[in-house]
């Protein structure tokens, strides 16, 4: 006959469960911060644009799943924006 698991257990076994999970989505956003900030220093502007679009949407998608807090995706978001800006500022107002 099987054993039961004790609540303990099972707490544990669904608090890993989700920590990976939000370790996959915590690194979906690095990735994407990365290589936003990869193309604002390789000058390509239409590149980091795409790129902030992404990194964007994977932020709040995070935010939406509860991984991470609204003021740090705010923060994100802004400071990526505020890079983006300083970098292609003038070329943006240019078009």
């Amino acid at each position: 006959m099987a054993t039961k698991k004790s609540s303990a257990e099972k707490r544990y076994a669904q608090s890993e469960v989700r920590r990976l999970h939000n370790k996959a989505i915590k690194s979906e956003c690095r990735t994407c911060a990365r290589q936003f900030v990869e193309a604002v220093q390789k000058k390509d502007a239409d590149l980091a644009q795409e790129k902030f679009r992404t990194l964007v949407s994977k932020l709040d998608s995070a935010r939406s799943k509860g991984v991470l807090t609204r003021n740090a995706v705010s923060r994100k978001k802004s400071r990526m924006a505020k890079l983006y800006n300083v970098s292609f500022g003038a070329v943006a107002a240019a078009k």
